[in-house]
């Protein structure tokens, strides 16, 4: 499954642009499913018949943080604005890739090292510069002319039980969506399977993916920030190899209590590690179903990262094999 990953975490598509991820996983789900749609938001939504007359849907968001060309100085030095929840910080020093095919190196302006120093410290958008190796204005607007979308230029690195790429939030769900996919053989209810668009700018896909679905459960996968690194959030407990996470709730919604239940049900009955989260900041695509005509009974399933929206995300692999059993078994009980 390794390769699967590295497969769908390198490609560029931030949110808003997501068509190049589209068109990876159509290519790799188009042989399983029964039905398949692009809506027209370009969610991409694939349907596995079951028999029970119920539905199930399970969603992973398929963009990702990035940033935006906003001007172009006169020596050819871009100024960018974030897409989704992108800190400055993150960018310094690190490479952005444009989706004109422009690469470029972050950095911070500052005319004495007094003033370097007090940028760095109140870091904003407004003194961070984009150097693509243009030797002017005209060359630059050639290369990226602004409003050009860019991401992140990180390499996929295979560190046996951890594994870390940039957009691992959230394209690890779609990795697992895939494999539950592809070994799924006779679920018990009709599963829906939704690469949802701009999740990172405000879930937006999700909150009309599910509208002429209307399932009777839906189970967002995502990553959650792990908490197991040197003095990090005391408020919480789960930790990366502990196995995937039941969300119990975060800032953006509160799991369904029947969703909660019946994921604990199936881990238990499966043998399958878990770890309950309550999350003291963030949000899923679980929002956006919630809150979807008459309501949908709605949670997450997520993947405990370190590193979340930065070049380097890390998660550990069995907890990502687990999170394929553990959704491959929901798909074969049925939401019940």
């Amino acid at each position: 499954m390794k390769k699967l990953i590295e497969k769908v975490v390198t490609v560029s598509s931030p949110s808003g642009r997501e068509s190049a991820i589209r068109e990876a996983i159509v290519e790799e789900i188009k042989p399983y499913v029964d039905d398949m749609k692009i809506d027209p938001l370009g969610n991409l939504i694939g349907m596995k018949k079951g028999s029970s007359g119920k539905k199930l849907l399970l969603d992973g968001h398929m963009d990702e943080i990035g940033v935006v060309v906003t001007h172009i100085d006169s020596n050819g030095f871009l100024r960018v604005d974030s897409v989704g929840g992108l800190s400055p910080y993150m960018l310094l020093g690190s490479r952005l890739i444009f989706e004109t095919g422009a690469s470029g190196v972050v950095d911070v302006e500052g005319e004495t090292a007094k003033e370097l120093g007090e940028t760095i410290k109140n870091l904003d958008y407004d003194h961070v510069f984009v150097d693509i190796g243009a030797i002017d204005k005209k060359d630059a607007e050639n290369k990226a002319p602004i409003g050009t979308f860019g991401t992140y230029d990180s390499t996929f690195v295979d560190l046996g039980k951890r594994i870390v790429s940039k957009s691992m939030d959230d394209r690890i769900a779609c990795a697992i969506m895939i494999q539950v996919l592809k070994e799924l053989d006779k679920p018990k209810d009709d599963v829906y399977f939704v690469f949802a668009v701009q999740e990172e700018v405000g879930i937006v896909g999700a909150s009309v993916a599910a509208f002429d679905i209307m399932p009777d459960m839906a189970v967002a996968i995502d990553v959650t920030a792990g908490p197991d690194t040197p003095k990090s959030f005391k408020r919480m407990g789960f930790k990366l190899g502990g196995g995937p996470t039941i969300k119990i709730k975060d800032r953006g919604s509160v799991s369904s209590a029947r969703v909660v239940s019946r994921l604990k049900e199936v881990a238990e009955k499966k043998e399958i590690p878990t770890q309950y989260e309550v999350l003291i900041f963030g949000g899923t695509d679980a929002r956006g179903y919630q809150t979807t005509g008459r309501g949908i009974a709605s949670g997450t399933v997520s993947i405990p990262c370190r590193y979340v929206h930065s070049p380097h995300e890390m998660v550990d692999y069995d907890d990502v094999l687990n999170a394929v059993r553990l959704l491959k078994g929901l798909a074969e009980e049925g939401v019940e």
